[in-house]
């Protein structure tokens, strides 16, 4: 299904093909780097360049018989190339190309990340805009709270998300990183200047020290990073599920013309694009810590990591991607209901405001706690028997000698509650 929706350019990423040429582009760069060292004659260098290139069918082929990937990749290659090929992988060990290609392969996926995360903030920014003003009710346990907008619940969201971006681009920073140092670190067959030289040819930088691979901590930071990602749009997808319940249904999903909720029930509108991304959020965080389980190796170097990382790789940055298009399209075509927050916002007659009443005793100096009691009691009047709060509080003799009802109906303002809601929009998204 995912496979159905993947963008191409994601999905291209981990490509046979795309895989291959960047282990290509890892040893030109190391080729190149040697020469520059005088290590490879410099018209050894121009035929390698000229003629380097690979069969993804051959390198299959090859591999039946192999069962090592790299040397059949490198078979592969000298076909192409001739006798220079002896030049290419020169002093190396797999994992210099492996590891070195995979930060290239994670840093490629992540700028899509990047790009995906700014698009749908963006959406998130407009929406929230658009219902600043839109006033509904905030929801505690679940439970009737006090007013807040529709617009501050975007705009909590989209701060969320500015903080996932800080933590993606620190990811792809800490992922960037190559080596070319050899069976167990050691630069016993290259130098850490040709390591250097053709890591900065690739984007990257060089791993500071290195065992016969990159230490996997890099990685786990990259999956968890995502997993946190994909914790914020289950959030949102969770939230917009709760909205769109029928008891409560002040915000839905886009249902367009032709769609269909249930093979029974022709009245069906199920927020299944939400409830999708809450069940593929679980994947990416189970991914993750597969991530983290990745760190712990035998000595300079074992294997265990390798099969767990081609599966988690391609998996959680192409989830990653299908989910923020999803989400994004869920949000931008959002159906909200103001009449419905508006009629939900005072079915509880105005308990809302119970704090308020609190606050006014207070302020006439009377013990907190007593005035605590004071309101709780005609709080509990209504939930019993459905009486307006407000008439109660009006009515309660105690209350009446320490509020006049002018004061009374102060507290029932529902503009007390939205007095900051330009200054918060501010705080997130600038002036």
């Amino acid at each position: 299904m995912i496979k159905r929706y993947t963008r191409p350019e994601m999905g291209r990423i981990w490509d046979d093909e795309n895989r291959y040429a960047k282990w290509l582009d890892v040893e030109i760069a190391a080729c190149e780097a040697m020469s520059e060292e005088g290590i490879i004659p410099a018209n050894s260098l121009k035929e390698i360049k000229e003629r380097a290139g690979f069969s993804v069918e051959r390198i299959l082929e090859i591999e039946e018989e192999t069962k090592h990937d790299v040397i059949a990749f490198l078979t592969s290659v000298a076909e192409y190339v001739g006798p220079e090929s002896r030049y290419i992988h020169l002093g190396l060990t797999s994992s210099d190309i492996l590891d070195t290609s995979f930060a290239l392969l994670l840093k490629e996926a992540m700028d899509l990340i990047i790009q995906d995360v700014q698009g749908f903030m963006k959406t998130l920014k407009g929406r929230a805009v658009e219902h600043k003003n839109t006033v509904m009710i905030g929801r505690s346990h679940g439970i009737h709270a006090e007013p807040i907008t529709f617009g501050l619940k975007l705009a909590v969201w989209y701060s969320e998300m500015e903080r996932n971006l800080r933590r993606l681009e620190e990811a792809r920073d800490i992922i960037s990183y190559g080596k070319l140092s050899g069976a167990v670190g050691t630069f016993a067959n290259v130098s850490p200047r040709v390591e250097a030289l053709a890591c900065e040819k690739l984007g990257l930088k060089p791993a500071e020290i290195s065992t016969q691979i990159i230490q996997r901590d890099r990685h786990a930071q990259y999956f968890t990073a995502l997993a946190i990602l994909a914790g914020t749009l289950e959030k949102i997808a969770v939230e917009i599920r709760h909205l769109q319940r029928t008891e409560v249904l002040e915000a839905e999903e886009p249902f367009k013309k032709g769609q269909k909720g249930s093979s029974a029930m022709p009245h069906k509108k199920n927020p299944i694009g939400s409830e999708n991304i809450s069940g593929l959020a679980r994947l990416v965080r189970s991914n993750s810590l597969a991530a983290m389980e990745n760190m712990a190796l035998w000595h300079e170097r074992d294997i265990s990591h390798s099969s767990v990382e081609r599966i988690i790789a391609p998996d959680s940055t192409i989830l990653i991607d299908f989910m923020l298009h999803r989400l994004g399209r869920i949000v931008k075509g959002l159906v909200v209901h103001p009449d419905n927050m508006l009629e939900n916002l005072n079915k509880t007659k105005g308990l809302i405001f119970s704090q308020q009443a609190l606050i006014k005793l207070a302020e006439k100096g009377l013990e907190r706690q007593k005035a605590y009691v004071m309101v709780q009691r005609n709080a509990m009047r209504v939930w019993e028997s459905g009486q307006d709060f407000k008439g109660l509080i009006m009515g309660d003799k105690e209350i009446a000698g320490y509020l006049n009802k002018a004061e009374i109906e102060e507290i029932f303002d529902l503009n007390y509650h939205l007095k900051h809601v330009d200054e918060i929009f501010e705080r997130v998204f600038g002036a």
